[in-house]
């Protein structure tokens, strides 16, 4: 109970304070590519139930053509689309998600039902059984995926067997042990993160 009001404390805080700097990035967006400001997604959420993901539009419409994983210094990624993902500013739209519970402040980070469709058993009750989040120990963890990923002969075979089943293990550890203290700290690594750049 806590957790979740501390959740949506947190997020229209952040919806309120972020709306006109949000309207800049949202017009830079539409300035710079054709197509919608925001990118939706299926992702499966707690006990395995989908939504659709907010974020800020990073690639060209038809990016997805090409496959889900965005590999180094991808050319789908828009010139815009490059300067949000650095900062990671493309996520900030999520706060909407935490707002109508889809998803948390701190959680793990939700998947496309094809990769949740690799979990073994064990892992995924435990992993759906919170809500998914903006930020957790495992994106601090990758938060370099994408040159691991460039960097691999096979991307796609790289992500399933070795970057996945680590993010998992980081994630039922953190579904164990969820607590609104660890929250706040690990949202301040985050924060700490991004303004390391």
């Amino acid at each position: 109970m806590a957790k979740r009001a501390f959740d949506v404390l947190v997020a229209l805080l952040g919806l309120l304070v972020l709306a006109v700097p949000g309207m800049c990035l949202a017009l830079a967006i539409k300035l710079d590519s054709p197509g919608p400001v925001f990118f939706r997604q299926e992702r499966v959420g707690r006990g395995g139930r989908l939504f659709r993901i907010h974020k800020f539009r990073t690639m060209r419409v038809d990016a997805e053509r090409a496959g889900q994983l965005t590999v180094g210094d991808d050319q789908r990624i828009t010139r815009v689309g490059h300067w949000l993902r650095a900062r990671r500013l493309d996520e900030l739209p999520q706060l909407i998600d935490v707002l109508v519970g889809s998803m948390s402040l701190v959680g793990p980070r939700p998947e496309v039902p094809r990769y949740v469709a690799l979990y073994p058993a064990d892992l995924r009750a435990v992993v759906l059984s919170v809500r998914p989040g903006i930020t957790d120990p495992a994106s601090l963890a990758f938060r370099n995926e994408g040159e691991q990923l460039a960097a691999a002969a096979d991307p796609e075979r790289e992500y399933v067997e070795v970057i996945l089943p680590a993010k998992l293990a980081a994630a039922a550890h953190y579904a164990a042990q969820a607590s609104l203290l660890r929250d706040v700290g690990v949202l301040l690594r985050t924060v700490r993160v991004l303004l390391r750049g």
